[in-house]
């Protein structure tokens, strides 16, 4: 919550600076930077409301908690991506059409060094902050800020082009602003397809379930593991899984060890919340 009110006011003062500094120095892809910027601001209100609300404990009407919100989120804030995407594609193509008499202003350039400082600063802090929590919206709301990195360093590029080259080259910042548009579709459709595979509860990377089939044989009379079942709910994973034991052990040893599974494998640094074990006798049982 601390990373997303720090990006919040970010946002807020960036997106007023672009859009003021973009109108006065004729650099209308840094108006169109900042209308996204103010994009930013509401994927951000997001993120942080879906932390809060996935970090509910389970009730009645939801006995699984509410963890699915932070992935809703995700496909929300991957939306707003693609959107604001579009809409600097659009402005760009507009002016390329109909270029400004006169090209941008150079003072438009260390506002524009600022933001792209900036922007990176918050991309790396929100995005180490998901790895750390595990949030997949957390993670879309930080390649909004490098979105806005991209597509400030692409305005940079293409102001200086513009500054240099004189008549004829006003239109460079936009060409620029539309290849940083490909990049930023590109992600957006990525994050946009992980978002939705964990709404859809799809597997995560067969690395993690490995993972946890190698934590549950460490268990002292586990044989083997037969299926494991693994899904993302917010932050967390939740399991199902079927472990090997011989066939011949009593109903409370097998219930013991099915305690032992669980507790070995919340303990573990995997941000497990629930664990649910079936225990299968084996064949020589």
């Amino acid at each position: 919550m601390r990373v997303g009110w720090l990006a919040l006011a970010a946002n807020v003062a960036l997106a007023v600076l672009k859009i003021t500094v973009g109108v006065l120095g004729r650099a209308y892809v840094l108006v169109a930077d900042g209308i996204e910027s103010t994009a930013d601001i509401f994927s951000t209100i997001i993120v942080m409301g879906s932390l809060r609300y996935s970090a509910k404990p389970a009730d009645d009407d939801h006995p699984f908690g509410h963890g699915k919100a932070e992935s809703i989120a995700s496909v929300l804030v991957s939306v707003v991506l693609l959107g604001a995407a579009v809409l600097i594609a659009v402005q760009s193509v507009r002016e390329i059409m109909a270029p400004a008499p006169l090209g941008p202003a150079w003072f438009t350039l260390p506002v524009l060094l600022a933001v792209i400082v900036t922007k990176e600063f918050l991309y790396r802090k929100v995005w180490h902050t998901s790895g750390e929590i595990g949030s997949t919206a957390l993670q879309s709301d930080a390649w909004h800020h490098r979105s806005d990195a991209l597509t400030s360093a692409a305005a940079f590029v293409g102001i200086v082009i513009a500054l240099v080259g004189g008549a004829g080259y006003e239109t460079a910042d936009d060409w620029a602003a539309l290849a940083a548009c490909a990049v930023i579709v590109w992600n957006g459709l990525r994050m946009l397809g992980t978002g939705i595979n964990e709404v859809m509860d799809a597997s995560p990377p067969p690395e993690v379930v490995a993972r946890v089939k190698t934590i549950a044989r460490q268990v002292q009379d586990v044989l083997d593991v037969e299926k494991c079942r693994v899904r993302k709910s917010g932050t967390y994973l939740t399991l199902d899984i079927h472990v090997v034991v011989k066939g011949d052990l009593s109903v409370r040893r097998g219930h013991e060890i099915a305690h032992l599974v669980k507790d070995h494998l919340v303990e573990s640094p995997l941000r497990i919340r629930d664990v649910t074990v079936h225990v299968e006798p084996d064949s020589l049982g």
